[in-house]
């Protein structure tokens, strides 16, 4: 598999990465990995757009952690890098009908419709337990 250019050093990004996949978060980096997970998907999805955004990130990350201790959860977990992996994010953001581009962000799928979805604005300034708690929320609604 041929990645694209990124626009950060892989070093300093790879420490964000493993924020999300240690927690069971399968990473997208490409297009074609983005569609053979998100087309004709069933059940729920978690989309993280994850960003070097140290104002909004910082806290995105901690926040989907404390989410998935929650007892009812996405059946699939999913992020893509936002200016690492541009290509799959740029795929991924085409499943988020309505919503433009922020870095980060938070979809939720279900049957591979959006039916939830955090915007940076929603994101940053606010604690990881805030963050936490709407994605909770989503969770035990649509899960």
């Amino acid at each position: 598999m041929r990645l694209p250019q990124q626009m950060y050093d892989e070093r300093l990004v790879t420490p964000m990465r493993q924020d999300l996949t240690r927690l069971g978060v399968k990473e997208l980096r490409t297009p074609e990995e983005v569609d053979g997970t998100l087309q004709n998907a069933k059940g729920t999805t978690l989309v993280v757009v994850n960003s070097v955004c140290g104002c909004s990130a910082r806290m995105a990350r901690p926040a989907v952690a404390i989410a998935l201790q929650n007892p009812v959860k996405p059946d699939t977990l999913t992020t893509v890098f936002a200016g690492q992996d541009a290509e799959a994010t740029e795929r991924a953001r085409s499943y988020f009908t309505g919503y433009p581009p922020s870095s980060p962000q938070i979809g939720l799928l279900k049957n591979g419709q959006l039916v939830f979805m955090l915007e940076r604005w929603q994101i940053e300034s606010r604690s990881a337990d805030e963050i936490a708690h709407d994605l909770v929320n989503a969770f035990n609604k649509y899960c």
